[in-house]
């Protein structure tokens, strides 16, 4: 669940920042502000839906799928494929993710 979760979180913030950067980068009306809000909102609401006791730790594990999914977006959206380095970047981060998610023990 958390990984979906995450995914979902990750696609909304991504199209709301992309939203913006459209607006205020790429010359676009200003009207692309309102979805990007409305997407910045679901990511919000969907980060709260993960289970941990607490918010600094969902959102430091959140990190690793937001940077693979930033560079997905990246080729799928904007055809810029990422090399060697962005992939073991990202492999790095997933990891990260893992440890921090699975690697709690009380």
């Amino acid at each position: 669940m958390t990984l979906i979760v995450y995914s979902l979180a990750a696609v909304a913030e991504i199209a709301g920042c992309f939203a913006f950067w459209a607006w205020l980068r790429l010359g676009r009306s200003a009207l692309w502000a309102v979805p990007g809000v409305v997407s910045l909102i679901a990511f919000a609401t969907l980060l709260t839906l993960v289970e941990s006791e607490a918010a600094g730790r969902a959102f430091a594990a959140y990190g690793g799928i937001y940077i693979a999914a930033s560079l997905a977006w990246m080729w799928g959206m904007e055809g810029v494929r990422p090399d060697l380095r962005d992939g073991l970047g990202a492999s790095i981060c997933l990891l990260g993710a893992g440890l921090i998610l699975l690697g709690r023990t009380r």
